[in-house]
């Protein structure tokens, strides 16, 4: 017998690839329910259809309110993390690295420049396996338009995803390496796993001391932060390697609490980009 609860999980998947907030996420998601709950039930001929467009809808106009609010963030904003090895969102194993990547940070980065009605085109197109006419009937526009959007939103995607991205071996042997030198102070060693062009970005929302508060581009200048930083690390740290959005990424613990997350794309085995979650009110779920 279906219920609510049935697609619970189902639905927070989607609201979180299409918030990049698991704190909003759970909002719409109870917001749902709420909707859920005053609709007569024979009147529902798809359950998972008429939860699925209820919460999309209500993800598209969380965006619109997101983007006026991120405007006033300090510094650069990324997406809150969450644990993943627990996480089995299918029992396809092809399935399986298809959803993992969609919920890593740099992917839900990338779906931050797109407008909320590509967003939801492509995830529910590409990543959640609707068909036009449906998503059509979701977001209530034109077949084409929906066809449309999810063409830009794919080539966008393409365009500023690696072209070859690393084995899962190659990246946690380069996350370990990276913690190893930044923590020993290790200039070349450092030097030598960053691409010419890597990018660092650091979300700390202005409640962490020594965060930078704007994008750094550059092997040289990357590596002289990442090194000078180190005393505002906190005592007694530990650090600890686990999977985060379906990727290996390096948190940092004071007791049992997390004080950062950071994860890192590999192309051509080199770190090509850095990103560091450090504002506390994003760390609870890891």
């Amino acid at each position: 017998m279906e219920s609510f609860e049935t697609y619970r999980t189902y639905l927070f998947s989607i609201a979180y690839r299409m918030l990049g907030s698991a704190m909003d996420a759970e909002d719409m998601v109870q917001e749902t329910y709420l909707r859920y709950q005053s609709t007569p039930i024979e009147t529902i001929h798809s359950l998972k259809a008429y939860l699925t467009t209820i919460l999309t809808r209500l993800c598209m106009d969380q965006l619109q309110l997101a983007r006026r609010k991120r405007e006033l963030y300090v510094g650069p904003w990324l997406p809150e993390p969450i644990l993943t090895t627990e996480m089995d969102e299918t029992d396809d194993p092809e399935k399986r690295v298809d959803m993992q990547e969609s919920i890593s940070l740099a992917f839900l980065v990338l779906l931050e420049q797109l407008q909320p009605f590509e967003r939801a085109v492509f995830l529910l197109r590409e990543i959640f396996g609707y068909e036009f006419p449906e998503i059509s009937t979701m977001l209530d526009k034109s077949e084409a338009a929906c066809r449309r959007s999810f063409s830009r939103a794919r080539l966008h995607l393409r365009t500023h995803r690696p072209r070859f991205p690393a084995s899962p071996q190659l990246h946690r042997q380069l996350l370990n390496g990276f913690q190893q030198a930044v923590s020993a102070g290790e200039m070349t060693p450092l030097m030598n796993m960053l691409a010419e062009d890597v990018t660092f970005w650091a979300d700390g929302g202005g409640k962490v001391k020594g965060a930078a508060t704007h994008e750094l581009v550059g092997r040289v200048p990357v590596a002289r932060f990442l090194l000078g930083t180190r005393r505002f690390w906190p005592e007694g740290y530990s650090p600890e390697v686990e999977e985060v959005n379906g990727q290996v990424a390096l948190i940092v613990r004071v007791g049992e609490k997390a004080f950062s997350v950071m994860t890192i794309e590999v192309e051509q085995e080199r770190i090509r980009a850095i990103r560091i979650v450090a504002n506390p009110e994003k760390l609870a779920r890891v």
